[in-house]
């Protein structure tokens, strides 16, 4: 523990810290309040009018050392299940290329279909991080195949009424090779515009992120600043200014139709605003991405949005439909346990009976380790 001389010390050294950054929290506050003129106030929407979904797969992972294993499950806000796999850092991502699609090419599974419209083949030519190179693979794997449902649930599905679809995160990637991303996003607006002209139905596609790293930069100035300090859910563009301060990537933050470095911004579909869907200032705010070619929209997205976010739980004021999905998704308690075990007996199978006992002494030291910290 710190002494009383060491605690003094230590409040001068941060006191001296803080003042020599005020110049640059200063400079914050008045980036923050440049989008006072910018904030409007959202106009609550029917929610029964609009259909909500959101898809989101669990970071689900099981280990029995040397085995690890990542379980994709994603499903929708209804339960609904959209992908299912099982991979791990020595599978064969040849193979799990092939196992996308049929003998005869024919796309088998949502991530088989996005590949298709990509015109891509192999899981290596859509992702240069599938490359097996590193473990981390499986964890990119496992994003590909959530961008992979929410363009299945765009391109080929229908809708008997307006949808807005989101997404647990924003409209961003930057595991797509080249410009797929910015491809695939063109492809999703032209199916919306499809559905629009034939079906006369309405899709809109959003991301929202609990956490941002502009968001986490300018929080206290947002709050210094008080511009949202309006009495009123709410929201406001972020500033082109605020994004290149935090990111390093301008293929990430530049609009899509900024052609102004001779390139696309190959790793951004979305116009990113901050959304307060309560009306107090201790409200929690939120960054979210709005699909860019229905930025015109955005005030009936959010509307809509919150709408169910205010009836969101356990989170509160954060969108009821991703945390519905959320829950479905994630592999917990007897499914975990079951896929647990499913994992040792295929170990205790590969040994065969004679080293089997040898599987089964590991398994018992280990749920009485576990059991003895419950």
């Amino acid at each position: 523990m710190f002494d009383a001389d060491q605690i003094k010390q230590l409040k001068q050294l941060i006191g001296d810290q803080v003042e020599a950054g005020r110049a640059e929290l200063d400079k914050l506050v008045e980036q923050a309040r440049a989008i006072r003129s910018e904030v409007r106030v959202i106009k609550p929407r029917a929610a029964t009018s609009v259909a909500l979904m959101s898809s989101d797969g669990g970071n689900n992972k099981v280990a029995f050392n040397p085995f690890y294993l990542q379980v994709v499950r994603v499903v929708d806000s209804n339960g609904k299940e959209l992908c299912m796999e099982v991979v791990s850092p020595i599978s064969d991502i040849d193979a799990l290329s092939r196992r996308q699609f049929h003998e005869d090419g024919s796309p088998r599974t949502a991530l088989g279909r996005m590949m298709h419209g990509l015109g891509v083949e192999r899981l290596q030519d859509l992702s240069p991080m599938m490359s097996g190179k590193s473990p981390s693979w499986v964890q990119v794997f496992r994003d590909l195949c959530e961008w992979a449902t929410l363009y299945d649930l765009i391109c080929h599905r229908d809708y008997a009424v307006d949808t807005l679809i989101v997404r647990d995160g924003l409209l961003r990637s930057k595991i797509f090779h080249g410009e797929l991303f910015v491809k695939m996003g063109e492809l999703m607006y032209e199916a919306i515009e499809r559905i629009r002209r034939n079906d006369r139905r309405k899709v809109w596609l959003v991301g929202l992120a609990k956490k941002t790293q502009v968001l986490e930069y300018y929080r206290l100035a947002i709050s210094l600043s008080g511009v949202f300090d309006n009495g009123a859910a709410c929201f406001a563009k972020v500033p082109s200014e605020m994004l290149d301060e935090v990111y390093l990537w301008d293929e990430y933050t530049r609009g899509i139709e900024d052609e102004s470095k001779g390139e696309k911004p190959k790793f951004n579909i979305g116009s990113m605003y901050f959304v307060r869907f309560g009306p107090y200032s201790g409200d929690p705010i939120w960054t979210v991405d709005v699909m860019a070619r229905q930025d015109r929209e955005a005030q009936a997205i959010f509307g809509y949005l919150q709408a169910d976010a205010v009836a969101g739980f356990p989170i509160p004021l954060y969108p009821n439909c991703i945390q519905q999905a959320d829950s479905f998704s994630r592999v917990a308690d007897l499914d975990m346990d079951i896929i647990e075990d499913q994992l040792v007996d295929a170990v205790r199978d590969q040994v065969g009976e004679e080293k089997a006992p040898v599987i089964d002494a590991l398994r018992l030291a280990s749920d009485v380790a576990a059991r003895r910290y419950e």
